[in-house]
């Protein structure tokens, strides 16, 4: 499997130094060598990519207006000079956040986080196996935990971290929310709110601003509450 990078920065030699770092590594390939992001948000309309490497601060669209504005994000990692980018980028669930200029153990360190991204969600079997059966792998500490899907009541995200309530107990998982809603199955979980992603069959009853779950009453976003609302009205045929 090779990863598909797009690096776009309105630096030549920024980018050029991102394109041989990335060059360096097997099984990653530059698929795309942008000066600006409006070009790069229509290469990213028409085009797979798995890892962006992205300025912030670029004319027209900023690297934080063109990852906002993206409908399937790949992995985001951010390259700026300026550090005072770096919480507004998180906030956009980004990979990580490299500041110029960009060593080459620092960016390795970077690709190391993505690839854990890439390899943390070990599988999530659905089709052979019944539903109750289904499982995901969450490091845990330094362990490798192997969790039952049917066992999540919900996830709540906390910046680079997330706690995942189970039947039994919560685990702290050093990982964001992002990057779990992508991997667990859509027509069991459901994202309500930046913070929180919920197990469907878990919901006790919800209104226009919550959803409860056992004792808990979670919030629902506003930018989420239309497509919750959608999700339990199929449930509901």
């Amino acid at each position: 499997m090779m990863h598909k990078c797009l690096i776009i920065d309105d630096e030549k030699p920024a980018r050029e130094l991102v394109k041989n770092y990335v060059e360096m590594l097997p099984g990653f390939e530059v698929v795309g060598l942008l000066e600006n992001a409006v070009d790069g948000k229509e290469f990213l309309e028409n085009n797979k990519v798995d890892l962006l490497f992205v300025d912030i601060q670029m004319p027209q669209l900023s690297g934080l207006e063109l990852a906002n504005s993206l409908e399937e994000k790949p992995q985001i990692i951010f390259t700026t000079a300026f550090r005072e980018f770096a919480v507004e980028g998180f906030e956009l669930e980004a990979l990580d956040y490299l500041v110029k200029p960009i060593s080459r153990d620092r960016f390795m360190k970077a690709i190391d986080k993505y690839l854990h991204y890439e390899t943390l969600v070990d599988t999530v079997e659905t089709g052979s196996f019944p539903a109750s059966q289904a499982y995901i792998f969450l490091k845990v500490g330094k362990e490798q935990r192997k969790i039952l899907l049917n066992d999540i009541l919900y996830i709540e995200g906390l910046k680079d971290y997330l706690k995942v309530f189970t039947k039994t107990e919560i685990l702290v998982v050093r990982e964001r929310l992002g990057y779990m809603e992508l991997k667990l199955p859509g027509e069991n979980f459901a994202r309500i709110h930046k913070s929180f992603i919920v197990a469907l069959n878990k919901i006790e009853g919800f209104t226009t601003s919550i959803v409860k779950i056992g004792n808990q009453e979670l919030p629902i976003g506003r930018s989420y509450k239309k497509d919750f609302e959608q999700v339990m009205a199929e449930l509901q045929l």
